[in-house]
């Protein structure tokens, strides 16, 4: 019934609830897709018209409007996807996207330059921005959306971890007087990132680099499917040419 469906989605986004209702929803509703370019324009998120991470120092003091900076994150998204691949992972509810994060090796992320904490470790990719929608905060959607990401990057290969510039709020802050730089803004919280399996690697009062290693982030039967994925890419039967195929024997 759709009311009983309303009221389950306002369990799952609560802090309060049957864990059975809560499991039973989760079965039905949630699923974790790539992100792709139709799936950019439909997160409702405020780093959609954000571009920080995609320009450099020379670009990024430019102001420009919401729309031109939802273009170049839209334009740095289609290059990573051409160059390199799947570059993010979205969670929907009921089909609507409510949450995802976005990654990608820090050669095609020139705003980590602006932290102090920068460089990147070599045998990692960064972790550049996410986002649940509050009305399903508290659900363990980011922990999924974080092991999704996992998986995809194990059955890559090449990489060991994830690192991501995390914002500390020191003590006594008020919100919006945060006195770190202004790109930091758009960096993940410090307490979301250590909860999700990141430690500290490089340590800063405002905006420490963590890292995760992405075996720590998954169970032992995810490892067990990407160690398949990773087979699926590099065990492919040789090509025979044509001239060089044994017929069937005659009858």
């Amino acid at each position: 019934m759709p009311g009983s469906r309303a009221r389950a989605d306002r369990v799952v986004g609560g802090s309060i609830g049957s864990q059975s209702t809560v499991r039973r929803v989760w079965q039905v509703a949630r699923k974790v897709v790539r992100l792709t370019l139709d799936l950019l324009e439909e997160l409702d998120a405020p780093c959609r018209t954000c571009a920080t991470w995609q320009l450099d120092p020379v670009r990024r003091a430019r102001a420009c409007s919401p729309q031109e900076a939802a273009d170049e994150r839209a334009a740095w998204v289609s290059r990573v996807l051409r160059e390199w691949g799947s570059c993010g992972r979205v969670v929907l509810v009921d089909g609507r996207a409510v949450g995802h994060l976005v990654y990608a090796p820090p050669a095609f992320v020139p705003g980590a330059d602006a932290f102090a904490t920068s460089p990147v470790s070599p045998d990692a990719v960064l972790l550049v921005s996410g986002y649940v929608d509050p009305v399903h905060a508290g659900g363990g959607l980011g922990r999924v959306l974080v092991q999704a990401m996992a998986r995809d990057l194990l059955g890559r290969g090449g990489y060991r971890a994830v690192e991501a510039f995390g914002r500390a709020t020191p003590t006594g802050s008020a919100l919006g007087a945060w006195p770190g730089p202004q790109v930091a803004r758009c960096a993940l919280p410090v307490g979301f990132l250590g909860g999700v399996g990141f430690g500290t690697q490089r340590p800063h009062p405002l905006t420490p680099r963590m890292r995760m290693d992405l075996r720590s982030a998954l169970s032992w039967r995810d490892e067990v499917e990407a160690a398949i994925e990773r087979l699926r890419g590099a065990v492919r039967p040789a090509a025979v040419p044509a001239a060089e195929r044994s017929e069937p024997p005659a009858p």
